[in-house]
Parts: C-alpha cells; structure tokens; sequence
C-alpha cells in the first residue's frame, strides 16, 4: 500500500507552548508523529460503555493518538484538540500498568486493545510500537492485545513468537466504501493480502463490520466481502466478529459535513438513541444486519463468537436470538469462547459469578 510519508519527531517540552498555536486541525498533524512518555493512565475501558447498548468490558491501552488516514466517518475528527499523532514510547510504563492491573484480578481473563484513539498498526513501520507490545503480551497469563487496524503494516510483525496472546483485527468494509470514505487506508485486497500473511504467522484474526453504511449495492457487496474474507481467513483462526452501524453524535454530523462537504452519509433517514449518537434506524438497521449474519453463518460456522459494538438489547434479540444478560455477562461469553475454542489460551476455566 502506497502511504504518505510520516516522519517521526521526539517530544518536546509543552508546557510553555502558547495554546492558541495548538494545531487549529485535526488533519494538520498527519505528516508527523511524536514519540511522547506516558503520563497518568493508560489503561482503561472502552468508552463506549452504556447502560442500554451492550458493551462488551474490552479494555483499551491508549498509546497511540490520531492516525495518518482520514475516513469520513472518523469521530476522531470532532474529538481530538491537537491534531499531532503521537506515540507512548516507554513500552515498559505501558506494561506496568497492564500487570499491575490484571494482577488485581487473576481469575480474569483481560482483553486490551490499543485501537480506541487511532490504528493500531498504521504507524508501525515509523515506531515498532506494536512489534514491542506484542513480545510483551506473549509473558502475560491472563491477558490478550488487540491490534485493530485498516492499514496492510504486518510485516515487521510475522517473525514474533507471540504465543497466540494477540490478535490482529481488521476494520472491514465493500472496497466502494473503503475507496470513498476511508482515503488512505489499505484496499480490501491489501488488507486480505495481510490477513493471509498473519495467519501464515499463527495470529489469530478479528473482523469487525464496523460500521456497516448504507449505500446502492449494500446487500451485495457485504457478501461478497464476507466470501472473500472467508476465503483467506481460516474459521479456526478467527477469534471474534463484531458488528455496528454508522453512528456519530450531533455535534460530530456537523463537523463531518464541514470537513467531508461531497460526502452524504449524513444524508440517510437517522434518529437519536438513549446514548446520545445518531443511528440509522432500527428497522434499517436489523436488515443490514440480518443480511450479514446470514453471510457470516452461510460462509462460517455455528462456533465463532459474533457479536455487536454498540447496539440496544432487543437488536441483539431480533438478529443473533439472545441477548447477554449484562456487560459482565458478555464478557464471561468472551472468555469462554476463547477458553473452549483456543486450548491452553486462557489460564483458568472462566468462572460466570465473578464475571457479573
């Protein structure tokens, strides 16, 4: 894949800086990235976290900010201040924090991933964040990293004994999309060309169909990219699949018609949820979905763990047929999946009363 040229800078002081020469753009910082220290903390959960769309417990390591591509969807774009891609560059402050939290609770079984303020392998070539993390994560008894990424960047990853403690996923969309709305990205044929070489590499693989956008073809086009996906992924190899929709909050539909002016996925009929974001609605959204889900079990089998990001209780219910019980529960339904599918995994039977 052809990328702009990034280069790479050290920190500098900013306490001094004056802030109304902060980066007026979140675009503006993506010809450089910054290797910066890690300051307070890093580990956390996901923010996408309610009370009415299931969340899943994922764990996030922020140490990477912002991303050289600039899809159209990105809520990066209404939520960064400073537009400057930066780097955590003291892997072992990073892993601290990672063993001292999942040493609170060793009967857990911790998935973390590094994706929730920008892509996770994008950037590697410049900092070999990721080839760092990864060595890391293969110590670990009770934990597993997630690298989400929209780039082809695996080949300074295939060498690691990694010991099957990480999986590299791929955000997926119909090229169509991926060449409209996510400029500077990988092809669906790179980022296939990718997954076959980190399944040549004993990886296993995350897929998420996230989000899914409504356009001419949809139907199509979604299964023909679960066919293809399936083609070179093998199901043994597939940790998890997840499933979401277009979704942005008010404030971020006005930016993106600012910064993306040719683009009409603000067009669609949409409505406001509990949680504050726009959605397509619902009875849009259980078609797409019910159309993927039958791809995903046509083309895949009964055994993968599929799931979705952000989503109300009775979608879970109208398409997949159960809905988890908590957030807790979810996550418990993670750790069996990986225990029961993926032997010598996961360190201990998981055990449901401690994950509700």
């Amino acid at each position: 894949m052809s990328q702009k040229p990034v280069t790479i800078e050290d920190a500098k002081d900013t306490s001094k800086i004056d802030k109304k020469k902060i980066l007026p753009h979140y675009r503006d910082g993506k010809s450089t990235v910054k290797v910066v220290p890690k300051k307070g903390k890093a580990l956390d959960l996901c923010a996408t976290w309610g009370e009415e769309y299931v969340c899943c417990n994922v764990h996030v390591l922020k140490s990477v900010q912002n991303c050289p591509y600039d899809c159209s969807y990105c809520f990066l774009q209404n939520y960064l201040n400073d537009g400057t891609m930066k780097v955590v560059g003291d892997i072992k402050a990073l892993i601290d924090e990672v063993k001292e939290k999942t040493a609170k609770q060793p009967w857990r079984f911790f998935r973390i991933g590094t994706w929730e303020l920008g892509d996770s392998l994008a950037l590697e070539k410049q900092t070999g964040q990721a080839r760092q993390l990864i060595q890391e994560f293969s110590k670990l008894p009770n934990a597993l990293l997630e690298l989400k990424t929209k780039s082809d960047q695996v080949d300074s990853i295939l060498d690691i004994d990694h010991k099957g403690r990480t999986v590299v996923s791929w955000s997926v969309n119909p090229q169509t999309l991926i060449k409209r709305d996510e400029k500077g990205t990988a092809s669906i044929k790179e980022r296939l060309n990718a997954m076959q070489k980190v399944v040549a590499s004993g990886y296993l693989v995350g897929l998420h169909f996230d989000p899914m956008i409504l356009h001419d073809g949809w139907e199509e086009n979604y299964w023909q990219l679960v066919r293809d996906i399936f083609e070179v992924v093998p199901l043994h190899q597939i940790a998890w699949i997840s499933i979401g929709s277009l979704r942005f909050n008010p404030e971020m539909k006005k930016t993106m018609e600012i910064n993306f002016p040719a683009s009409d996925l603000t067009h669609q009929e949409m409505v406001l949820g509990s949680d504050g974001k726009i959605r397509y609605v619902k009875p849009i959204r259980v078609e797409m979905y019910e159309h993927l889900y039958r791809a995903l079990t046509i083309f895949g089998d009964n055994d993968l763990l599929i799931y979705f990001c952000m989503e109300r209780w009775d979608v879970w219910q109208k398409v997949l047929g159960y809905t988890p019980r908590s957030s807790g529960h979810l996550d418990f339904l993670f750790t069996q999946s990986l225990h029961d599918r993926f032997p010598g995994l996961v360190h201990l039977k998981p055990n449901l009363k401690l994950y509700e």
